[in-house]
């Protein structure tokens, strides 16, 4: 890979890892535009290391917030007396992420398959559409 095309992907990495909408996404789609095999051992690897590191980012600037919340959520679960917001938001966060896990879990076989192409489609099944 050129290294202007790492830095490309680098610089739409950092600027789309934090709205709400897929990095990823974004990345395939540039690594598409660049003419790049978003399938190629090398591009994915390249993807994952870029997207650990705006992951270490994102948990450098959050670490206080998380250390109180994995506090205070640590602390409601041996007192009841301390169970307040930190704690609640402790339980959102786990019982939001239950859903997305089961699902990817449950989709494994389209998510590494067909899922990973920009293009999917509809299985024929001989007749017509």
């Amino acid at each position: 890979m050129e290294v202007w095309k790492a830095v490309v992907l680098g610089v739409v990495e950092g600027l789309t890892e934090f709205l709400p909408v897929s990095s990823t996404g974004h990345l395939t789609i540039t690594e598409k535009l660049l003419d790049l095999k978003v399938d190629d051992p090398s591009v994915t690897g390249f993807t994952a290391v870029i997207q650990v590191g705006a992951i270490i980012a994102a948990i450098i600037y959050f670490f206080r917030d998380i250390v109180r919340i994995v506090g205070g959520f640590a602390k409601g679960l041996v007192n009841r007396e301390a169970r307040g917001f930190d704690y609640r938001f402790g339980w959102y966060v786990i019982l939001g992420s239950l859903p997305i896990g089961v699902l990817g879990l449950g989709a494994k076989h389209f998510i590494v398959g067909p899922l990973r192409s920009l293009w999917v489609r509809r299985r024929s099944t001989g007749g017509t559409p």
